[in-house]
């Protein structure tokens, strides 16, 4: 078979692999805290047809390898953490991280992480998701949550006694008894890791830890690396539909080019049988 067939096919599967990538861009355009993702193309083992010579003193020059590729592999899928644009909603439990750092979230036992910050108190008083997550930080029965926080981060709960309260930009709760006064009450823990580009999606724009994003590093926003939390808005999605559009024709372009691969090598073949009648 004419190797030029395969090649043809290996562009077709890449491709609409960047088809899907840039769909599924496309269809979370207005989704809250959306990172998007490029696909990575990569050549495969070459064919080598001659080696390379060694030049020959007095004799002759060097030669240079001949390869023949064999086509095309997806290299990898990246997603891109840079930070989408604010979408203002004058609502306090409504938050944005300006900067680097994820919610970190309680899913059953395991703990996910998250750049959507539309959170509501529930009937128990627990701070949580759209989807009903546990949105972790820390606690104080009484007084204010030490600085810095100390403990492994837990549900975040509302007070019973706490009539209202505000969101600093340190993600800390500060609310106002019936006396008056104001005291600390909660703060939400923020959560970074050294290979951010190494966490695995797992639905309801939530990520989990995997061997390659590194352990996670837990502090509070503002400090540590960590960026500061805007209390009244949400982060948007950063899909830039510019590019996006763009990569539906290149993708599309580049789909046509290597079904005119397969087909003219399909021609070449019928030639072939066809030699003798």
């Amino acid at each position: 078979m004419l190797r030029s067939l395969y090649s043809g096919i290996s562009g077709l599967r890449v491709h609409q692999n960047m088809m899907d990538v840039t769909g599924n861009n496309i269809a979370n355009v207005n989704t809250t805290g959306f990172k998007g993702s490029q696909t990575l193309f990569q050549d495969t083992l070459s064919q080598m047809l001659q080696g390379a010579g060694a030049p020959q003193a007095g004799a002759a020059g060097g030669t240079n390898p001949a390869q023949i590729g064999l086509g095309v592999r997806l290299a990898g899928i990246q997603t891109n953490f840079g930070q989408g644009a604010a979408q203002t909603t004058s609502r306090s439990l409504d938050m944005m991280i300006q900067g680097d750092g994820f919610f970190a979230v309680q899913n059953g036992n395991e703990q996910l992480y998250t750049r959507a910050g539309a959170f509501n108190f529930d009937a128990s008083g627990a701070l949580v998701t759209a989807d009903g997550n546990f949105v972790l930080g820390w606690n104080a029965a009484t007084g204010d949550v030490p600085v810095p926080p100390t403990g492994a981060p837990v549900p975040v709960t509302l007070p019973a006694d706490v009539e209202s309260y505000t969101v600093s930009p340190d993600g800390s709760f500060v609310g106002v008894l019936a006396d008056g006064t104001k005291r600390t009450f909660a703060q939400i823990a923020m959560a970074n890791f050294v290979n951010p580009g190494g966490l695995e999606k797992a639905g309801n724009s939530t990520y989990r830890a995997t061997v390659n994003s590194g352990a996670v590093a837990i502090g509070t926003a503002g400090t540590g690396g960590f960026g500061a939390l805007q209390s009244g808005a949400l982060e948007m999605s950063n899909v830039d539909l510019g590019q996006e559009f763009t990569n539906l024709i290149i993708a599309q372009r580049g789909f046509q080019a290597n079904t005119k691969v397969i087909s003219t090598s399909d021609e070449l073949l019928n030639d072939l049988v066809n030699l003798k009648r």
